[in-house]
């Protein structure tokens, strides 16, 4: 982070933009164009071959995408970042930019759903096969890593377990091996969790999430090395074209303003109701990071500023049982997503990781009781309120 901007709250407001630059427009124009002129045809062949820097076509850059680009790169404390179209395509360019046919991926145990469904389909059409690792030790990691290793894939916390990886352990395994490790940061936001400072190579977003925070937009961000940001940039983003709207990058710089705020609010309601959740009779297990009692505690006091807004939790009965719960809410919204204003709660067996085929679930941990929990912004009594007369009713 600059050291005009040296607080996290001031850059995720400031970073990036200059009212002066832009008429003294306070807030950051939307450039909804999708073409630039040149002035001149020399100009347009320097710009093209990469001689000059200026704007040529909006799937190649954008003023409103770039101003989002750096301040994410800013609050990551990286070198550059790159804005996608959705979550999962920023995963996709980034796996395809570090992988080739025959390859292999060391994944954390444990996966988004849609993640999940990208590398069986990239193992069925590529033969680029994946292990699962609990990556506890260093020993365990070393023991999966092959010499067509191309990359470890982290998710910390878990979707939707919320169980946790030491970052700093796997990067230190991962230099000895001289393969980059990429980190799912989407639960944590930069807000939480810096990836990139305990070793990191390369930091995914689903920005859907709590950079929008809103509920009104679905985006990708990453953020790494300049040198491997321009080549992905030039290459698998141009190429595929999984690239971010204008107006997307508007609706997301405006939701970062407020993300330290709105965290910080989601951290005290998912900590007051998260008490009350472990304690009711109906709830078999609890799972929150920010929990002492939690057996990866030690690692979010290493590398996590506070727990997040997601809770998982196991009803006591059967899948019936979690469903019935989760129709007696009342204001909770079922929903998929997460870090909205609004809570959402959903049955990930059945929903975000549905893909994932039974047996693999159960390995993961993911059983047809268990719930998760986005707690929103609003009153945690209320919250609570909601559920604890649903789960009476199980």
């Amino acid at each position: 982070m600059s050291k005009k901007h040296k607080h996290f709250e001031t850059a995720v407001i400031h970073e990036g933009y200059d009212s002066k630059e832009m008429l003294g427009s306070l807030t950051t124009p939307l450039f909804q164009t999708s073409t630039y002129t040149f002035d001149s045809a020399q100009q347009g062949e320097r710009r093209f071959a990469g001689e000059e820097e200026g704007y040529v076509y909006s799937r190649i850059g954008n003023p409103t995408v770039t101003v989002l680009e750096e301040r994410i790169a800013k609050l990551e404390n990286g070198e550059r970042g790159l804005a996608f179209g959705s979550g999962m395509a920023a995963v996709s360019a980034v796996l395809i930019a570090l992988t080739k046919a025959g390859d292999h991926i060391v994944c954390s145990s444990g996966l988004y759903g849609c993640t999940f469904g990208l590398l069986t389909m990239m193992k069925d059409k590529y033969n680029i096969s994946h292990d699962f690792s609990t990556m506890e030790s260093k020993e365990e990691i070393r023991s999966l890593i092959r010499p067509e290793t191309s990359l470890i894939y982290v998710e910390t916390p878990i979707n939707p377990t919320m169980k946790l990886i030491d970052l700093q352990l796997v990067a230190e395994v991962a230099k000895e091996y001289g393969i980059p490790v990429v980190v799912d940061n989407t639960f944590s936001t930069p807000y939480l969790q810096r990836p990139l400072e305990l070793g990191a190579d390369v930091v995914v977003h689903s920005a859907t999430k709590y950079i929008g925070g809103h509920g009104d937009v679905v985006a990708g961000l990453v953020v790494g090395k300049k040198d491997f940001l321009d080549s992905v940039a030039m290459t698998t983003q141009k190429d595929i074209g999984g690239v971010m709207s204008p107006f997307d990058a508007w609706l997301l710089i405006r939701g970062l303003k407020t993300l330290a705020i709105r965290l910080d609010r989601h951290c005290d309601n998912a900590e007051r109701v998260f008490e009350k959740l472990r304690k009711h009779p109906k709830v078999a297990n609890a799972y929150y990071p920010g929990d002492g009692r939690h057996p990866d505690y030690p690692i979010k006091e290493k590398q996590m500023k506070r727990g997040g807004g997601l809770i998982s939790f196991e009803i006591k009965g059967t899948k019936a049982d979690a469903q019935a719960m989760l129709n007696k809410l009342s204001f909770l919204k079922l929903a998929v997503s997460l870090g909205d204003a609004e809570t959402l709660i959903q049955h990930p067996a059945t929903m975000t990781h549905a893909v994932v085929p039974e047996e693999s679930r159960n390995k993961m941990g993911i059983t047809d009781q268990l719930i998760r929990l986005s707690v929103g912004l609003e009153a945690w009594e209320d919250i609570w309120e909601d559920l604890e007369q649903a789960l009476d009713q199980v």
